[in-house]
């Protein structure tokens, strides 16, 4: 049976507490995706948050090209994953924007402020 189905909608993927929606990380999406598994959920937010901060270190300064675009896309990936959207479209822009040649810093700091705000989310929620 699926583990998800047991818990309501709008509650908290790895508390149980009522999901926010101002969260970056959209645990109902997270929930669904692991089946309500816990330790899974914990197993992928871990195996993101790694990623995600080697990834967005490397796009820091911009870089236009196709190995900075694929970057992104691997980091668009995951983030679309786990539900973190708002990585997810920052790292869509910087690479859509790598692929074209004119990846800017603005793209950069978007993408590097997106991941680090997941990042501080999920250092906290382990707190």
């Amino acid at each position: 049976m699926n583990f998800a189905a047991h818990r309501p909608l709008g509650v908290s993927a790895l508390s149980g507490a009522p999901a926010r929606a101002d969260t970056p990380i959209d645990l109902v999406h997270l929930a669904r995706q692991t089946l309500g598994d816990r330790e899974l959920e914990a197993e992928l937010l871990a195996l993101f948050d790694r990623q995600a901060a080697r990834i967005a270190d490397q796009l820091k300064t911009p870089a236009a090209g196709a190995a900075s675009a694929d970057l992104a896309h691997k980091l668009k990936g995951s983030a679309r994953a786990v539900g973190a959207n708002a990585v997810a479209i920052a790292a869509d822009h910087y690479e859509h924007a790598a692929r074209a040649g004119v990846v800017s810093q603005i793209d950069a700091d978007r993408l590097v402020a997106a991941t680090e705000a997941v990042r501080a989310f999920l250092r906290e929620f382990k707190a």
